[in-house]
């Protein structure tokens, strides 16, 4: 075959790096947005932030508009006190342990009693795991160094929740063959072990753990051997909620057994989680709602927009030589994108709140069963922008409400059709089904049939198989396990 040269006109779309650079602040959160704007301050001398003590700093208009960002949105609107983004709840402390031990030769774990506490008690500091917190007890206790050493090879083997799950018969395969223990030699150690606080640590299962805590209350306590026999033999049947068999094996009317299911009940099944450390979540919410001469507005959240400008330093040293810092140059034009993104981002997210605000105005006033069906497509044909634009903008968003603070993702939901030739959202439907539930006989608890016929009755038509979905989803268990005595 002859080779030949040819000439071909095409187009192709190419995203140009500003572009790409809008479309990926877009979908990023607020906290990653910070972190972004963070990363570019230190690799960028042109771009600054503007000090919120400093006076107000006056904008530098350029040819392409202004070097400091303040969104003609958020001159619009100004957010009131009681509309501020609330602060992270902070996690309760932690109570003083007591210490039951009177040894003052023990060296005190994790911290040194005050000097003006005259006790002869040792003071222990807060211990910040479930380990900590055995092993100082271990300490405190003077056993003998070998059972001293078992119980700590049993801390070591416990979970997160205080839960014992290898066997005994492995742990006692991985010790010195010379010590010559056994299973049993643990057994007696994990006996010592199930004695310390938190009580029911060191149970190998749910069943172990609730006997050791019934066991620990007094014996004068309403229902406590019948609860002791119950979680010890039948838990499986009171999960199951069969309550006929159960009177029947226990030889105990309603009212004891109720006594003795509410004992149990108010026991903690995962002793050692109070120790787990929390993870804590911000949240810092984009949008404010709030209502307005009888409507409601939304308005960007002023905490939440970053402050930036161009540092006036280099720009100076950049319109008097130009030429010779051919690098400041083009940092000053990244640093002008980015402003001019950032400016994009929160105008496009004010105006796609503003939309759902005006779509879901009901919701504002009357609640969850008051939302409406809602598409993308419906948020992109009002603000005239394409359905993956409205994704991104409603991803990892948050709209601070009276209500609460939900995503903007939340507002959005199919439909279901209603008697009269209308629609029904699925938040809607699912807050029905909560307020069913949360009304009925808890001794003729509402089957999703009975669920069903009752929205039937309210011109809602759903399958059973849909209720059951939403209500997996509420986490409502199904009837039989939501039936009392």
């Amino acid at each position: 075959m002859k080779q030949s040269l040819q000439l071909k006109l095409s187009q192709q779309l190419t995203l140009t790096p500003q572009l790409q650079q809008s479309i990926r602040l877009l979908q990023l959160s607020t906290m990653e947005l910070d972190q972004e704007v963070e990363m570019l301050i230190q690799e960028n001398p042109l771009l600054e932030r503007v000090d919120s003590d400093s006076d107000e700093v006056s904008q530098q208009e350029t040819e392409d508009g202004p070097s400091e960002f303040q969104s003609s949105s958020e001159m619009r609107y100004e957010a009131t006190p009681d509309a501020e983004a609330p602060l992270p709840s902070e996690s309760p402390d932690d109570e003083a342990l007591e210490n039951p031990w009177t040894n003052d030769s023990v060296p005190v774990i994790g911290g040194q009693p005050s000097d003006e506490d005259d006790s002869d008690y040792p003071q222990q500091a807060r211990s910040s795991t479930l380990r900590e917190h055995l092993l100082w007890q271990l300490q405190m206790s003077q056993m003998p160094q070998q059972d001293a050493q078992l119980i700590a090879l049993l801390i070591d083997a416990l979970d997160e929740d205080g839960y014992l799950s290898q066997p005994l018969e492995e742990i006692a395969e991985l010790l010195p063959e010379e010590l010559e223990l056994s299973s049993e030699d643990l057994e007696i150690a994990l006996k010592y072990l199930q004695h310390f606080d938190p009580i029911g640590v060191g149970a190998r299962d749910l069943a172990e753990c609730l006997a050791l805590q019934l066991t620990a209350l007094p014996e004068d306590v309403p229902g406590r051997a019948l609860a002791l026999t119950l979680a010890s033999k039948h838990l499986d049947l009171l999960a199951g909620r069969d309550f006929t068999k159960l009177k029947r094996l226990l030889n105990c009317n309603d009212m004891e057994l109720r006594g003795a299911q509410q004992l149990i009940t108010h026991l903690n099944p995962r002793p050692g989680a109070a120790f787990a450390p929390v993870e804590t979540r911000y949240i810092v919410p984009d949008v404010l709602v709030r209502k307005m001469r009888g409507g409601w507005s939304a308005s960007l959240n002023p905490d939440a927009i970053p402050k930036l400008r161009i540092n006036r330093m280099y720009a100076d040293i950049l319109q008097h030589h130009r030429s010779s810092h051919q690098q400041l140059t083009t940092q000053l034009q990244e640093a002008k994108w980015f402003i001019k993104n950032i400016q994009q981002r929160f105008d496009t997210i004010l105006r796609v709140s503003q939309a759902i605000v005006e779509r879901q105005k009901h919701f504002f006033e009357h609640g969850e069963v008051a939302m409406r069906p809602l598409v993308l497509r419906e948020i992109a044909d009002a603000v005239g922008l394409h359905e993956s634009t409205i994704s991104r903008v409603t991803t990892q968003k948050f709209m601070h409400t009276p209500r609460g603070i939900f995503e903007l993702k939340y507002f959005f939901g199919s439909h279901v059709a209603t008697d009269t030739g209308g629609a029904c959202s699925a938040t809607a439907i699912r807050a029905l089904i909560k307020q069913l539930v949360g009304a009925e006989d808890p001794k003729h608890p509402l089957s999703d049939n009975q669920i069903a016929e009752l929205l039937a009755k309210q011109g809602i038509m759903v399958a059973r198989r849909t209720i059951a979905k939403y209500r997996e989803g509420l986490h409502i268990p199904p009837a039989s396990q939501r039936k009392s005595i």
